[in-house]
């Protein structure tokens, strides 16, 4: 059994958080209710931003038990952030879609990182 430090409760509850907003931007999206200003220099910026601080977590350094939460943490903003370079060259159709897959990919990291927050050490 593994006991809950105040570490992993911390950790658990960011990962249940992006799980949640993960499935408010699928659903969102999918009903089209929400809009995205993708031609504004803002939305070029925070894509950017998410890839470098993607790339950051991916190369930076790390300790050697946090590989795997780097490692998710990393490789799913830098994906977030691609999807929504994506999102502002695309045809005005796409972007439900593509909205979509950005909220399931909050959600598998959600879900990923739940998963190593109960792995053993």
């Amino acid at each position: 059994m593994t006991i809950l430090t105040p570490e992993r409760v911390l950790r658990l509850l960011i990962e249940v958080i992006f799980v949640l907003l993960g499935a408010l931007v699928v659903w969102l999206a999918l009903s089209g209710r929400i809009s995205v200003e993708r031609q504004k220099p803002s939305w070029f910026i925070l894509s950017a931003a998410l890839i470098l601080w993607g790339l950051r977590a991916l190369y930076g350094p790390n300790k050697w038990w946090a590989r795997w939460e780097n490692w998710t943490r990393g490789l799913s903003l830098t994906l977030l952030g691609v999807v929504m370079l994506v999102i502002s060259r695309v045809p005005f159709e796409w972007i439900g879609p593509l909205l979509a897959s950005a909220g399931v990919l909050m959600g598998l990291r959600g879900i990923i990182g739940t998963a190593l927050v109960f792995r053993p050490r």
